[in-house]
């Protein structure tokens, strides 16, 4: 919309309409822009609202229930059925989780068809079972919704599909570099849910729970959100809110939590101890005592386990070569990552993704 809005008023001026034509048009298209990115969904209303949930198969139960539950508990509140859902699969089947249940399932993805909201979930072994017969069926199903969402790592699904070009989107912080490095038709965010338009992206569980929240508040106001939060412990967060904050285990000294932030921040440079000690304002050795006191180790050798697990993690879940991951994870090399590897985890990298 933005495009378009630049090119009419290049061709405004282009054709000599005055000076306060043009601004009317510019403010006429304005308004049709925030027309356009305002979703029914989100206005108040008393009408039932449908949301059928497609979870694929190694998706995590806390991200069903957290994306249900909170429809359940609003439900609840209000004394009657305002949410419905169905819960759908690629085959109809049910759907085998990473805790090893099966979520029974209601129906193929065909079964969506009828509610109002499509929300994906997905979680591990995308290249299994995001098939292409499941991308060819979303890309033909999502116009019969009036949103169409992703949890965790169904960002990916979406953007194979080509239902994310052109959006604002985020994913799970994992997988933030992969995706916007694969997919920079999509301007990748690190925020715990993003709503543009007609889509909406969720970085994992708790801001799926955060999103739905933010449904109930749009459509029955914020003391009904307020009451669903409460009746989970759980506070009403904003989509903008980054997905790991800083102080987000209370226990910590706050300067601990500080430094592991940095730590967390800077996984393919990541710099002395000494350093991250003067940008907390404590010595290096104040910062060491705090470290063994809260974590039990160092802050160098907290550092380090954080890149190694980093790395574990593309070896299991990409097909980034040896030497890509290295780089990702601040190593000066192949060999001096799996030397490391191999110290931390008992086997090379080759080994654990053979």
């Amino acid at each position: 919309m933005k495009t378009s809005l630049f090119m009419f008023s290049g061709m405004a001026s282009s054709q000599g309409l005055g000076h306060h034509h043009s601004r009317l048009a510019r403010r006429r298209f304005a308004l049709y822009e925030i027309m356009m990115t305002e979703n029914a969904i989100f206005r108040p209303s008393d009408q039932p609202l449908t949301l059928a949930l497609l979870v694929l198969p190694q998706a995590s139960i806390l991200e069903v229930a957290s994306a249900l539950d909170p429809l359940r508990n609003a439900n609840r509140q209000l004394g009657h059925e305002a949410y419905r859902w169905r819960v759908v699969s690629p085959d109809g089947a049910p759907v085998p989780l990473t805790c090893g249940i099966s979520l029974p399932s209601s129906g193929p993805l065909s079964h969506a068809t009828g509610a109002e909201a499509l929300i994906v979930v997905a979680g591990y072994r995308l290249n299994e079972v995001a098939t292409r017969p499941l991308i060819r069926d979303l890309r033909r199903i999502a116009p019969r919704f009036q949103l169409v969402g992703g949890i965790d790592a169904a960002p990916w699904v979406l953007a194979r599909a080509g239902l994310l070009d052109g959006y604002r989107a985020t994913v799970h912080w994992e997988d933030l570099e992969d995706l916007a490095a694969s997919h920079p038709e999509i301007d990748i965010v690190s925020d715990r849910f993003v709503i543009d338009r007609n889509r909406v992206t969720i970085s994992g569980a708790a801001p799926a729970a955060d999103f739905m929240l933010h449904l109930i508040r749009s459509r029955h106001g914020a003391a009904l959100a307020r009451q669903v939060a409460a009746s989970f412990l759980a506070t009403v967060r904003k989509g903008s809110e980054p997905q790991i904050a800083e102080a987000q285990d209370r226990a910590l000294d706050s300067r601990v939590a500080q430094a592991l932030a940095r730590m967390e921040a800077r996984i393919d440079a990541p710099e002395p101890a000494s350093r991250t000690a003067e940008a907390v304002s404590l010595s290096s050795r104040r910062l060491e005592s705090l470290f063994r006191q809260a974590l039990g180790t160092t802050p160098a050798a907290h550092a380090l386990d954080l890149r190694l697990q980093a790395a574990r993690r593309m070896l299991t879940d990409t097909r980034h070569p040896l030497a890509e991951v290295a780089l990702r994870t601040g190593f000066s090399s192949p060999s001096t990552l799996s030397r490391a590897f191999k110290a931390r985890f008992g086997q090379p990298p080759g080994a654990l993704r053979r």
